[in-house]
């Protein structure tokens, strides 16, 4: 009989851990983010998303993004954009500029479900800096500082992470504070 309930509580133990090793997809934007649902049916619902979003929209890309995948992105918040400089994100979204954020939006994303441990393990391989190629052509450095992961663009810029490893269906997206650039 004491063997059975301490078999048990041993097994209750090791439900529990499973529980605990498994954590919840962080908040973004103040809306709950679904490791069953894509990129964009996530990014749709973050207030602090919504910039991001129309640029989707504006360049076509919402099918890509919501396809099977995996993919990494980089996700600038609002206030990322709104970092740039005034009339640029207005600009950027006019037609006859689609190319040009066509190709800073897919400086945002890897073709990769690449999860922070990840990436910080190729910093920690590659001595401090890792080459991360996104699907725009576009090489970011990243590295790690104070305990973030940083992402540097082609032009200097750095954004921090700020929120990483938001599961979804199809990869992982990882919050950042600042637009990354190419080189145009």
């Amino acid at each position: 009989m004491l063997k059975s309930v301490i078999r048990a509580l041993a097994i209750v133990g090791v439900v529990a851990a499973a529980g605990v090793a498994q954590a919840k997809n962080p908040m973004v934007g103040g809306a709950a983010m679904y490791e069953n649902k894509n990129i964009v049916e996530n990014a749709v619902n973050s207030k602090d998303h919504t910039t991001l979003v129309a640029a989707v929209k504006a360049v076509g890309l919402v099918d890509t993004l919501s396809g099977k995948g995996p993919f990494t992105v980089f996700a600038p918040t609002n206030e990322a954009f709104a970092k740039l400089p005034k009339g640029t994100v207005d600009t950027l979204l006019k037609p006859e500029n689609k190319a040009q954020l066509t190709k800073i939006l897919t400086c945002h994303v890897v073709a990769a479900n690449a999860m922070s441990t990840a990436i910080e393990k190729m910093i920690k391989d590659d001595k401090g800096t890792h080459d991360v190629k996104t699907v725009g052509g576009c090489v970011l450095k990243a590295k790690q500082s104070m305990g973030k992961i940083t992402l540097t663009d082609e032009n200097g810029g750095v954004a921090h992470v700020t929120i990483a490893d938001v599961k979804q269906s199809n990869g992982v997206i990882h919050v950042i504070d600042a637009v990354l650039l190419p080189k145009m």
